[in-house]
């Protein structure tokens, strides 16, 4: 049985926790308009999934302070030159002590440059693909970007998203705990199913509050748990 609360008493549950309406709203970080996520160009997209990518499973501090290494080691991430990398290319960069020498999370960086440079000739740049997806089926995007990109499923895609300022909730564990204790699903939602499930809650509480899903996640983190995604 789902017994979802009204976002009303989640909001004033975070508030509490975090020492009021206007403290808890400093804590807050809202997605970019359609129009300012468009404008980003692919270049940082393309690096921003390939940051996520090799921050699984790793300590993300060590991913983010050798980042100006990655960026120049694979030429700003250009995806029209990234998908021109060749065997002896890869074989170099694996022997570049400045990155994090993993093959299996190098090779993904061409084929995710491919399916960004397949998805901007159909609808102009892969930042305008990304910027006009309707929230309300955010998870269709994720299972988009598992399906035709490299190492984007679990949470990456969704970290990357809201990174770059897509409106996107977060499955964190504080969130995932909290519904699983409603009765939404029974455990870290991974199927078509649970996913769909999850964003119905998710769109029923937009419905009530006007929020965005950056926002309704974040709150509802910070309502139970320590985490703010």
């Amino acid at each position: 049985m789902v017994l979802v609360e009204d976002f009303s008493t989640i909001w004033q549950r975070a508030a509490e926790r975090k020492g009021g309406d206007a403290a808890l709203q400093h804590l807050l970080t809202p997605p970019l308009s359609t129009e300012y996520l468009a404008a980003v160009s692919d270049d940082r997209w393309l690096s921003m999934l390939t940051k996520v990518i090799f921050q699984s499973g790793f300590v993300w501090r060590v991913v983010e302070n050798k980042w100006p290494d990655f960026e120049r080691a694979f030429f700003d991430f250009a995806p029209e030159k990234m998908v021109l990398l060749d065997d002896s290319h890869i074989e170099r960069l694996c022997t570049d002590s400045s990155i994090i020498r993993n093959r299996q999370k190098i090779i993904t960086v061409p084929a995710n440059a491919q399916m960004m440079l397949d998805l901007a000739a159909e609808h102009g740049s892969f930042a305008q693909f990304i910027a006009t997806w309707p929230s309300e089926n955010i998870v269709g995007l994720w299972r988009y970007l598992k399906q035709h990109g490299a190492r984007l499923g679990g949470n990456s895609a969704a970290y990357a998203l809201r990174r770059m300022g897509k409106d996107t909730f977060i499955l964190s564990n504080d969130v995932v705990a909290y519904l699983v204790s409603r009765g939404v699903v029974t455990k870290a939602p991974t199927s078509i199913k649970g996913l769909n499930a999850v964003q119905q809650v998710f769109n029923g509480w937009q419905l009530q509050s006007g929020l965005p899903l950056a926002v309704l996640s974040q709150t509802l983190a910070y309502s139970i748990g320590e985490n703010h995604l």
